[in-house]
């Protein structure tokens, strides 16, 4: 439950969250499934949720006192509704942060765990909205043609989006992929398991100086996470005609602004003189080429060419936890809080 939504200017804490014990009703009405969570995600857009105004139309804010909701995938104990058996594997955008869901079967997406090659936390992220946010993000916006020795710089690049767009700009044809983290472990991880050309430690010295030595031609597309000073110092070195793909800006999310943020004076003209595009992404928009975008990812998953990192948290009642460690940057890869087995 929501217990304390905190100040806009502000990082949220574990005091924000509380957990309650509740009964579930026995009974299910036509349509509706009994469920046991298996996994629940927790995600950077989920801080906009704690505003009253969330400034995304189609997310809607939690509730004081309220039971908050995300991304989660479980397994079907009861059933009452005929698409639907005991057994299934099934997924939701909005799954309830609890232990087990009475919800309609209609409001769910049947799971082939072959998808996913078993690793069920996987629709969570790397073939699911996290996994289509970076490939169609780079498909839709990043205009990656194949030799045309293009170099890919991309910000929060050890999360759930960001290690995986990194991974994607290569098979599409990037001949360099930087990526921009804030611990050297996290670099390291980018580099020796996913294939990154080279990656950066924004925490460590002079930022600028370490993408000029990364990237000596420029930079020609930009897989912007973070915004905020990082992205004015990626865009300062872009080339003319590039592309920045504006998928999040974490950085700005603890603070009152509108969204996407307002960018620097600098910044603005250096897109203008450049004729850079920077259009804002969201997956929501391209409905039609999600389930291409999965059995893609599917592919590239249980082949290996895409390698999936992750960090989980184990308990319902560690969810806080998880959720405001992800919010400072503790997890590498996609964090995942496991429910139950």
């Amino acid at each position: 439950l929501l217990n304390g939504t905190p100040r806009k200017n502000s990082h949220p804490v574990l005091d924000n969250f509380r957990v309650e014990k509740t009964t579930l009703s026995p009974d299910l009405k036509e349509d509706e499934v009994l469920v046991k969570t298996l996994f629940l995600s927790v995600d950077p857009y989920m801080r906009c949720r704690m505003n009253d105004d969330t400034a995304a139309d189609y997310l809607l804010p939690w509730r004081l006192g309220e039971c908050a909701d995300g991304g989660g995938v479980g397994v079907v104990e009861a059933s009452r509704n005929e698409v639907l058996a005991t057994g299934d594997i099934v997924t939701s955008f909005n799954w309830h942060w609890q232990t087990r869901n009475v919800i309609n079967g209609y409001l769910l997406r049947k799971i082939d765990p072959r998808m996913v090659d078993g690793h069920l936390s996987y629709v969570l992220g790397a073939v699911g909205m996290p996994g289509l946010t970076a490939f169609l993000g780079v498909r839709e916006k990043g205009h990656v043609t194949p030799g045309a020795n293009q170099t890919m710089v991309i910000s929060g690049a050890a999360g759930a989006c960001g290690s995986l767009a990194g991974q994607i700009a290569r098979l599409d044809g990037c001949e360099k992929v930087i990526g921009i983290c804030g611990t050297d472990k996290k670099c390291q991880a980018l580099v020796s398991e996913l294939g990154f050309t080279a990656a950066v430690n924004y925490k460590k010295g002079d930022i600028s100086a370490a993408l000029r030595e990364s990237c000596p031609r420029g930079v020609d597309v930009y897989f912007d996470n973070v915004g905020g000073p990082i992205s004015d110092t990626v865009i300062s070195q872009m080339n003319s005609g590039g592309h920045v793909i504006l998928c999040g800006q974490i950085s700005q999310y603890n603070k009152d602004v509108p969204y996407p943020p307002p960018l620097s004076k600098e910044t603005q003209e250096d897109l203008c003189s450049k004729n850079i595009t920077r259009e804002r992404f969201m997956v929501l928009n391209y409905m039609d080429k999600h389930e291409e975008g999965l059995l893609q990812l599917s592919q590239w998953v249980k082949t290996g060419q895409i390698k999936v990192l992750e960090t989980v948290t184990n308990g319902i009642e560690n969810m806080g936890v998880a959720f405001c460690s992800m919010m400072m940057g503790g997890n590498t890869g996609k964090q995942i809080v496991k429910i139950s087995d």
